[in-house]
């Protein structure tokens, strides 16, 4: 049994749209076809997306900690060059 939702839920687009290599967006992390349809799904659909949306991000930020870091030369780093 769906439970009643008092509130719409609002998208969680941050009006930034561009997407990664895989099509979904990369601040809001919904295909484009979430996207476009977002104001024709039930509530439970857009829950579904929403959690969809968490373990898009969480998988980013996993892959992203996995990247090598890039060094810093030490004698470089150590002053500012901008004058």
């Amino acid at each position: 049994m769906d439970q009643i939702e008092f509130f719409d839920i609002p998208s969680p687009c941050k009006r930034v749209c561009e997407t990664d290599k895989q099509g979904y967006c990369i601040t809001c992390y919904r295909s484009r076809d979430e996207r476009f349809k977002w104001l024709t799904l039930s509530d439970s659909q857009k829950q579904d997306v929403l959690r969809l949306c968490k373990q898009r991000a969480a998988r980013r930020r996993y892959l992203l900690s996995q990247q090598p870091q890039p060094q810093l030369d030490p004698l470089t780093s150590q002053f500012d060059l901008n004058f």
